[in-house]
């Protein structure tokens, strides 16, 4: 008689939140009322894709990780609309508007984050990308420190062999929220740089010496194409003030 083999136990998912009255009617307002704004500046937005050697061409493809702050939701929901991307966005309650906000564009959206569901969350975003899609980080979220990378991409990337594609709009013409992340707003027909870092693949045998190193990788890469494209929207807008 066989032995049985020894199935690793699942993760599994928290229980649905429930939200109060209140909370109820201010997912309405802030869903409808962040769709509609981007719906509204969106189309009037001028974006430059500029590609470090080595981006994928065209920007972001299928099969792909894609790695960008927090600040950047707006622009990137926009510019990736209706693509098959799905996000990982946290359980908290911010996160829940901006889940219902970003799949009224098209995306999909995996729930978790380093702080809460982490390994449910990437399991989830694994089946994501054996299903052909693509999937995304807004990766110093749900809380921060921005401009502080997580781990999560890197640690995907080792058990996909999906490539990390690292990215950041500057945006010349902005609100900047008070937040802890400076989420920006463009501001109707602003110039937009969009910057692709090139490619970060990680191989299956990489230990945790080798993840370490991909992880500050994946950090340059990011603080990188923020400077590009932050560098770029500004000399612009201080050509057309002289």
């Amino acid at each position: 008689m066989s032995t049985p083999a020894h199935v690793e136990p699942q993760p599994e998912a928290p229980p649905a939140r429930r939200f109060s009255l209140r909370q109820r009617l201010l997912l309405w307002l802030i869903t409808w009322g962040g769709y509609l704004l981007i719906r509204g500046i969106g189309p009037t937005l001028r974006v430059e894709l500029s590609l470090e050697e080595g981006a994928l061409e065209g920007g972001f493809g299928l099969g792909v990780i894609g790695a960008f702050w927090h600040q950047c939701v707006i622009p990137a929901g926009w510019q990736w609309r209706r693509k098959p991307i799905s996000v990982m966005i946290s359980r908290s309650f911010d996160g829940e508007y901006i889940t219902r906000i970003l799949r009224k564009l098209g995306f999909g959206a995996v729930r978790g984050s380093s702080s809460r569901g982490g390994a449910l969350a990437l399991k989830g975003m694994h089946d994501e990308l054996a299903a052909g899609r693509s999937v995304a980080f807004t990766i110093d979220g749900p809380r921060g420190p921005r401009f502080v990378a997580k781990p999560g991409p890197v640690l995907l990337a080792r058990n996909t062999g999906c490539p990390i594609v690292c990215f950041h709009f500057g945006v010349a013409d902005r609100w900047t929220l008070n937040s802890w992340d400076a989420m920006l707003i463009p501001k109707p027909f602003s110039r937009v740089c969009l910057r692709m870092a090139r490619m970060i693949r990680v191989p299956p045998e990489a230990d945790e010496q080798a993840i370490a190193r991909f992880h500050s990788e994946m950090q340059q890469a990011l603080d990188r194409v923020r400077d590009y494209a932050e560098a770029q929207v500004h000399s612009r807008a201080s050509e057309r003030s002289l």
